[in-house]
């Protein structure tokens, strides 16, 4: 880090250093803490326009509060860039999101700061209310805030809390970091009077005789009430969250220290549940990513001067983008076809449908419950939904996929991204749990293609049937095989042997069919691509199982419960006795990285998949078949 470049950050270690510092230096920190979190993002990559919009009210709150005494509670936690360099992590922020490195979210074994791990959102009002009422119990005075985005608080679990906060009896500051709107007019200098007004002493003393007073006479304290409700509506957007039990301030320029100090000071001597609404801009002081906040929401390397740059060779296809064009070309055929997305069009590869079928596209925003339940009803009605929904957020829904979908056994169809590893996103966002908790759910089924063409066409198989079918694609690019045109099925709960061997079988699921090919070279192995979890290929599997002496299942996925555990209760069933090893990820969570170092790591690669086997078979592989006891 350069001194020069960067004389006040340099000097700031934690937020005791902050706090020494005059007001009137703190425009001047934020400027240089805005700088250095563009230059670290550009060079490791990492999320970019939410972390520019958050730099002052770090700031603010750091310099207000007494952190890390103090909990601060972000939601959703890739816009802590500002808050991790100003937390004693700076001179590690060149390790961000790399093994080994400072994950992208917070983590309560990082720092003491980390008040709270969020990294799927809308849970930071639940926890800091937990936080607010421990405090409570146990004596202690300290403050406890969550700091929400306007779209975390669309999910259902928010306003749950909300609704349990108005009524718990502690000291609660909800700040709701507002970035989908423009700065208007109300947010000025009018509005930042207001806002110091409505969250100082004098008016809540004020608020509270003349409630007092007035209660003795209800129509006068009813006419009370609608006049202050009316007024304050001339300057909020709402009084929804004065309806929830707490005092409403705001909205104030989340960029604006001068407005955001006083204000936060004043709150900090308010007693009971205080929301403050704060206005900020994705991208705020990088033009190029106030421009396109979403192309900068995660971008990879880049050079801040010139900005995102197309690369100069094509990138490979990644299963996202084969998974949208199918939904177009499914669309195109069938028109029952609707699309629905947790609040993740871009992620889902879903842009070009809603393009071209905006009357059968749904955002119903970070909302995986309902977006599961609604299906549901569509599908009641005779549509067919395609739940396109990263593997780690269907887990938020498991509740609404068994009842409202399984039991009632209607054809949804799930489009798993994100299955797998899943790099620099970490233990949060991997997607190791899909199939033991969906295999275990009478009614589904589910698919597990090898490459980007089997993709295509098992979720083509998924939609023709009459049942819910998930299909589960990792991150990214897969082998490079060719797309085959139309949209052609492949037989349902039917897998095929790639490659004929002897002494071993290993049955691939997914996408590790690829290293197990090449593992399967040296060992002279067979090789299965088994594609369907659920309904396992029983025939198939009885066939290789008696023209084999061990057998092997891979797949990246959680080894209890996974596939290997489908294939071994399935041999049990049929009283066959086989040597079986099951590889897979481990029963640890898995930290971000690279994530083929991450699969190696894990033995997944096409050397590890050889060394384990070998460590296995040797014997049977050398051409010795010794009598071998079965494996429990």
């Amino acid at each position: 880090m350069s001194k020069k470049l960067y004389p006040l950050l340099q000097s700031i270690n934690d937020p005791e250093h902050l706090r020494l510092l005059p007001r009137e230096r703190l425009n001047a920190l934020a400027a240089e803490l805005r700088a250095y979190v563009i230059d670290s993002v550009s060079k490791t990559g990492g999320h970019l326009s939410s972390n520019l919009g958050t730099v002052e009210l770090t700031v603010a709150l750091h310099y207000v509060f007494n952190t890390p005494h103090d909990r601060v509670v972000w939601d959703v936690g890739h816009q802590t860039y500002p808050h991790k360099i100003l937390t004693g992590r700076r001179e590690r922020m060149d390790s961000l999101r790399q093994m080994g490195g400072l994950s992208g979210f917070p983590q309560r074994f990082e720092s003491d700061y980390d008040a709270f791990g969020t990294a799927h959102s809308s849970t930071s009002i639940s926890a800091a209310l937990g936080m607010a009422l421990a405090a409570k119990i146990k004596g202690e005075e300290r403050h406890a805030i969550a700091v929400i985005g306007d779209g975390a608080l669309t999910a259902g679990m928010a306003f749950e809390a909300l609704n349990n906060a108005g009524v718990a009896d502690c000291n609660l500051l909800v700040i709701l970091n507002d970035n989908d709107m423009s700065i208007s007019p109300p947010v000025g200098a009018l509005n930042r009077y207001l806002a110091k007004l409505m969250s100082g002493q004098f008016y809540a003393a004020a608020k509270h005789a003349g409630k007092t007073v007035l209660k003795g006479a209800p129509p006068l304290f009813e006419l009370a009430k609608r006049i202050e409700e009316t007024a304050k509506g001339m300057v909020v957007p709402a009084t929804l969250f004065e309806k929830f039990g707490f005092n409403y301030i705001g909205p104030i320029d989340g960029h604006d220290l001068d407005s955001l100090i006083p204000t936060l000071e004043n709150i900090k001597h308010l007693k009971g549940p205080q929301f403050l609404h704060v206005v900020t801009k994705k991208g705020q002081g990088y033009k190029l990513a106030e421009a396109d906040p979403v192309a900068y929401h995660g971008p990879g390397k880049f050079d801040p001067a010139i900005g995102l740059q197309k690369p100069s060779t094509p990138p490979k296809q990644t299963f996202t983008q084969v998974f949208g064009q199918w939904l177009c070309d499914m669309a195109a055929h069938d028109p029952r076809l609707v699309g629905i997305t947790p609040a993740m069009r871009e992620g889902s590869g879903m842009v070009e449908f809603e393009k071209r079928f905006p009357d059968r596209y749904f955002d119903v925003g970070i909302a995986e419950q309902h977006a599961v339940t609604f299906a549901a009803g569509l599908a009641c009605e005779g549509l067919k939904p395609v739940v396109a929904i990263y593997s780690t957020f269907l887990q938020r829904a498991y509740d609404q996929l068994i009842h409202d979908v399984a039991i009632q056994n209607l054809p949804v169809v799930f489009a798993l991204d994100r299955a797998g590893l899943v790099g620099a996103d970490g233990a949060t966002h991997a997607g190791a749990y899909d199939i033991p908790f969906l295999r275990c759910i009478p009614n589904v089924s589910v698919a597990c293609p090898a490459d980007e063409n089997e993709c295509r066409q098992l979720l083509s198989s998924a939609f023709e049937q009459d049942h819910p079918v998930a299909v589960r694609y990792p991150r990214g690019a897969g082998a490079g095989v060719p797309m085959q045109a139309g949209l052609g099925a492949l037989p349902f709960g039917k897998g095929e042997v790639r490659r004929a061997g002897k002494g071993v079988a290993i049955l691939a699921f997914g996408t590790l069919l690829y290293p197990v090919l090449e593992a399967a070279q040296a060992l002279n192995a067979t090789v299965v691509n088994m594609r369907w979890v659920k309904p396992l290929d029983v025939a198939l599997l009885l066939s290789v199982a008696a023209d084999h002496e061990g057998l092997v299942t891979v797949e990246e996925g959680a080894i209890m419960g996974g596939a290997g555990s489908a294939v071994s209760e399935a041999l049990q069933a049929a009283g066959v006795l086989k040597p079986l090893l099951q590889l897979g990820l481990r029963d640890e969570f898995i930290e971000h990285g690279d994530p083929s170092k991450l699969l190696a790591l894990q033995g997944l690669d096409a050397g590890g998949i050889e060394v384990s086997i070998r460590g296995r078979f040797e014997a049977l592989l050398q051409g010795h078949r010794p009598a071998l006891k079965a494996v429990a």
